[in-house]
């Protein structure tokens, strides 16, 4: 933002009509709501006037377009669209939270402050956009708008993202895959869902959105009389069932063939369902929705028939953020697979609309009790956890967005769980002492051990006993912040029990020698008996794990009076002189490396042969010279970690430190190597080594590593690990290797199996 010249007439008029156009969107509205949303309009366009964004607009219309997302999009009522209206305010200008409240009321106060940005770090060694993303979620306790207005706020930041410079583009977009996406799939909003992850992959990998899009484009054109054919035989039967339906098409996002490419590493080609049909219906009343969906289901099988294993039941067993639907994949003309989403009119909505829609059906009864539940999940482990932002983030991400299973108790109760969850964490879903005294499950009628990973649909019973306890490697393979926490909390009441009945020990074995308890007491038989301190040293001698041998013999011996005299006696007298001298020019040294090594995070750093910048090659991703690289300075800004720009450890890292993102980019390398990795499959023949390493070590001169190759039923499988220049050479290489006779496939992957 920059200030800049007063708004021109042009610029009043399209503002004027951005207001006229978000009061319309507000269709559940009264008058008197309007007048309080304009007043709201007013407070902001006056503390915002002059002030302009990066692309030269007046910053006003950032908050009205966030306010339209949140009205018509997402459907939230008058509060929520004045906090979106004033959600920059407190943040960017002179008015305080308190203003807001005078003029508006404490709501709009409460959702303005969730959405204000913290104004410095709690701990400054730690993420500054993870604390800004924990403090937003802690508004959930109020209700879960603060978060939609975030989402609504975070879509258009992503709609105008061109004006950024590339880096802020890269960071924005890599939090927009890592937390706001999900967390938009979780809610049930799968259009902004879809938005935000083809917003992010075009700055996150521009190429590859574009070539994509590109191909998306030419095969709708291409694929039209296809749809048409295979719609119309469709519409034709349900038009017999007198059933009042509308049916489309739309092509598959971008993001979501770009991430089915990388996920099975195949070609844009190999993707087989690029578009899906949508038949939307109005059901008969009195009637179960769920078997209406099925009959439909029944009677297109009748035409084309049905890949089982695609088969998706979501009107049985919603998704947890409440979508409903009945998911198939039909074989069309060609032999093409078409993936069919049956739903009916209010599912379609809920799919649209995602938690606004299911507020509006609880009056219908339809349940929102897994949605209620998530999020009673995310208050209580917000309330419950003790660890850093950071780390709170990290675990919400894989906990709380993760892919859900459904698993049943042994009566046949459902219980829903994150993908990778074990049998513990189904213990604590049933009820903390199950957890706390469990030994081990029986799933699927078979015994198995705590830590074992469950599946969905596994029935599981899990064994107890009373003298069980948690204990702390129960929270290496623990899944869920419930569990997690839970554990935590038994753990310490047991430390403080048994620190308890240890120092009791103590003290009553000083009180037989006449010795009197005190901090320098305590501090020899730490010493003596090597704790970190007084607390360990309690603990373990009350849970005993620790033995009291020779007590008398240590107090006697152990004592900071004969320290003293040992170091006096190893240094002299000026030996604490001599100390503090090595230190200060130990401390003077370092300082003045630090002046001149030091990387700049704002600079652009070549990666050159003859390199002076410390840097390592990842191992998730093991970049080489040609990828498009993101560089991450430590924590002493002395290094950097080169990763691929489409790692996803590198998104997730810049995702939460914007601050250590380092523009670097190759230069041309011809002298030292870098390891690749090609993974190769082909029809096994006799002599086909000796041609792969021939054209590898002799025609090509590449140094090979290491080489795998396994032989079963006429089909090989392989890697080999070589050392390349760049990526062009490596290009040369796969090119080559495909040649040979009998190979089917050369891929570069990341990492062999070991």
């Amino acid at each position: 933002m920059a200030k800049s010249l007063l708004q021109t007439e042009n610029e009043k008029q399209k503002i004027k009509e951005q207001l006229e156009e978000l009061l319309q969107n507000c269709t559940n509205c009264s008058e008197e709501s309007k007048l309080k949303i304009r007043k709201a309009f007013d407070f902001a366009n006056h503390a915002h006037m002059g002030v302009r964004r990066k692309s030269g607009e007046p910053y006003i219309l950032h908050p009205l377009s966030v306010a339209m997302i949140v009205a018509s999009d997402i459907g939230l009522g008058e509060d929520s669209i004045c906090a979106a209206l004033l959600h920059d305010v407190v943040e960017d200008t002179e008015f305080t939270t308190e203003d807001i409240e005078f003029s508006f009321g404490i709501q709009v106060a409460k959702l303005v402050e969730g959405l204000t940005k913290i104004e410095e770090v709690f701990d400054k060694t730690q993420s500054k956009q993870a604390e800004n993303f924990k403090k937003i979620l802690m508004t959930l306790g109020a209700g879960v708008n603060t978060i939609l207005i975030k989402l609504a706020d975070r879509l258009h930041n992503m709609r105008t993202l061109d004006s950024m410079p590339a880096k802020k583009q890269f960071q924005i977009a890599s939090e927009t895959f890592y937390l706001f996406a999900p967390l938009a799939e979780r809610l049930g909003f799968y259009e902004i869902k879809i938005e935000l992850e083809n917003l992010s992959l075009k700055y996150y990998e521009p190429e590859a959105y574009k070539s994509i899009k590109e191909k998306i484009d030419k095969k709708e054109l291409e694929s039209k009389s296809f749809i048409s054919g295979f719609e119309e035989p469709i519409i034709k039967k349900l038009h017999e069932a007198d059933i009042e339906f509308v049916i489309s098409s739309r092509f598959k996002s971008v993001y979501s063939i770009w991430h089915k490419m990388q996920k099975k590493n195949i070609p844009f080609d190999e993707v087989f369902d690029l578009f899906a049909i949508r038949i939307v219906f109005k059901p008969t009343a009195g009637l179960p929705e769920r078997t209406q969906c099925w009959a439909i289901y029944s009677l297109i099988t009748e035409i084309y028939r049905s890949k089982l294993e695609r088969l998706r039941d979501w009107v049985g067993t919603p998704k947890t953020n409440g979508y409903e639907a009945l998911h198939c994949t039909l074989m069309g003309q060609g032999g093409v697979w078409v993936e069919v989403q049956i739903k009916t009119e209010r599912m379609d909505e809920i799919a649209e609309k995602g938690i606004a829609a299911h507020w509006k059906y609880k009056e219908a009864e339809y349940s929102t009790k897994e949605l209620d539940n998530w999020l009673q999940q995310v208050r209580e482990s917000i309330i419950n956890s003790e660890d850093n932002a950071e780390v709170f983030v990290d675990t919400f991400k894989t906990n709380l967005l993760a892919p859900e299973i459904y698993v049943f108790t042994p009566k046949g109760e459902q219980k829903l769980l994150p993908k990778g969850a074990t049998a513990l964490d189904f213990a604590y879903e049933i009820h903390t002492e199950v957890g706390n005294h469990a030994v081990a499950a029986k799933i699927n009628y078979k015994l198995l051990p705590l830590n074992h990973v469950l599946e969905s649909a596994d029935q599981v019973e899990i064994i107890t006993t009373r003298t069980q306890k948690p204990k702390k490697e129960w929270l290496d393979f623990v899944a869920t912040s419930k569990s997690k926490n839970l554990i935590k909390t038994a753990l310490k009441s047991d430390v403080k029990e048994h620190s308890k009945k240890g120092k009791k020990i103590i003290d009553e074995k000083l009180s037989e020698l006449g010795i009197q308890p005190s901090a320098r007491t305590y501090r020899k038989l730490v010493d003596a008996y090597k704790q970190i301190n007084k607390y360990e040293l309690f603990s373990n001698v009350g849970a005993g794990l620790l033995s009291l041998d020779n007590f008398n013999k240590v107090l006697r011996e152990n004592t900071p009076q004969k320290w003293v005299q040992y170091w006096s006696m190893q240094l002299g007298l000026s030996g604490r002189n001599k100390i503090k001298d090595l230190r200060k020019k130990v401390e003077e040294k370092q300082q003045n490396v630090e002046k001149h090594d030091k990387i700049d995070p704002k600079r652009t750093y070549m990666i050159k042969e003859d390199n002076t910048l410390d840097y390592t090659i990842a191992e998730c991703c093991k970049p080489i010279p040609g990828d498009e690289i993101i560089g991450f300075a430590n924590e002493t800004l002395t290094t950097v970690t080169v990763h691929k720009k489409k790692c996803d450890v590198a998104s997730r890292e810049a995702a939460k430190h914007a601050n250590k993102i380092v523009n670097i980019q190759w230069n041309v390398h011809k002298i030292l190597s870098f390891l690749a990795i090609l993974e190769m499959r082909g029809i096994d023949r006799i002599g086909i080594l000796k041609d792969l390493t021939d054209i590898v070590a002799n025609q090509l001169n590449v140094n090979i590593r290491k080489l795998n190759i396994e032989s079963h039923d006429g089909i090989f499988e392989g890697f080999i690990e070589l050392y390349v220049h760049d990526l062009e050479d490596l290009n040369t290489l796969i090119k080559k290797v495909q040649s040979v006779k009998g190979m089917d496939s050369v891929k570069r992957v990341e990492h062999s199996i070991k």
